[in-house]
C-alpha cells in the first residue's frame, strides 16, 4: 500500500484539479497528477523564469529515443542533438554536450544552464558525465520541447 504524505501542496492540487474541468472523468482517471491546462503552463513558467526544477521521472523526454533535437520550450532555439542524450540515472533529460553556442552557463549560480537565445532556466551542469566531455547536463523536461527528425 502507497502512503502519500499530506502537504499543503498535495492537498490544494487536488482541490484545484477538482475544480478545474475540461476534460472528461474517465481521461482524469488515467493519470496519477491531475493539472488543468493553466497549471501547466504554470508549471513551465515557474521552471523556464523562476529557476524551478521539477521532480525527478516528471518528464515525459525521460525516455525519448528518436532522432531529433531538444528546443527550448521559451523560444524554439535548438539545445541539445540527441545523439548525446544518456540515461544518468537521475530522472531528469541529460545529455554530454550542448549545441554550439546554444547555452549560457551561469556559474555563480550553482552551474545554472540557460538557453542562451530567450535566457530560460533549463537545468544545472556538473563534472561526473560520461566522456567525451565529462559533463552532464541536467536539464528540466518542462524548460525543453523535443523535435522529431524522421531521417528515412
Amino acid at each position: 500500500m502507497k502512503i502519500m504524505k499530506r502537504t499543503k501542496r498535495s492537498f490544494f492540487g487536488a482541490v484545484a484539479a477538482s475544480f478545474s474541468g475540461g476534460s472528461a472523468a474517465s481521461a482524469r482517471a488515467s493519470f496519477e497528477i491531475h493539472h488543468s491546462d493553466t497549471a501547466w503552463r504554470r508549471r513551465q513558467f515557474r521552471v523556464l523564469r523562476r529557476g524551478a526544477t521539477e521532480p525527478p521521472f516528471a518528464s515525459a523526454l525521460l525516455n525519448e529515443r528518436r532522432q531529433g533535437s531538444f528546443d527550448c520550450a521559451g523560444c524554439g532555439s535548438p539545445l541539445f542533438s540527441s545523439s548525446t542524450k544518456y540515461d544518468s540515472g537521475t530522472g531528469s533529460p541529460s545529455f554530454f554536450m550542448p549545441l554550439d553556442g546554444a547555452v549560457a552557463i551561469n556559474i555563480d549560480a550553482r552551474n545554472e544552464v540557460h538557453c542562451r537565445r530567450c535566457g530560460g532556466h533549463l537545468g544545472h551542469v556538473f563534472d561526473d558525465g560520461p566522456k567525451p566531455t565529462g559533463l552532464r547536463y541536467c536539464m528540466n523536461g518542462a524548460a525543453l520541447v523535443f523535435q522529431h527528425n524522421d531521417l528515412s
